[in-house]
């Protein structure tokens, strides 16, 4: 079995889920994966404004996946399937310069 492949990763976090008993103890519940998810998203802000390394950006980045993975479990959805049609429509969109940055957008005039 491929360690790299999506299936096998989401394996991991549904085991990580069922080891904490996540469905039984408030760890699925939607507002608290929310808050859970913007203490990850400030921790990788701190380790961008901050300077630290890549290493520790990507271990937090890699904990907001795991985020990302169990909110699926939670609430039940297909991430990867979610992932390539977010991908078909954002691959049709086009780019704007905003403010010196590019941003791909559902720009609405």
């Amino acid at each position: 079995m491929n360690k790299d492949s999506y299936d096998v990763m989401l394996a991991e976090v549904q085991a990580f889920h069922d080891k904490h008993d996540f469905k039984n103890t408030g760890g699925e519940e939607m507002m608290y994966r929310v808050a859970l998810m913007a203490e990850e998203l400030g921790e990788i802000s701190a380790c961008v404004t901050k300077g630290k390394s890549v290493d520790q950006l990507a271990e937090e980045v890699a904990d907001l996946f795991i985020l990302l993975m169990g909110t699926a479990i939670a609430q039940n959805f297909d991430l990867k399937q979610a992932f390539w049609e977010k991908m078909e429509k954002i691959m049709k969109r086009e780019s704007k310069m905003v403010n010196g940055r590019i941003r791909v957008s559902e720009f609405r005039d």
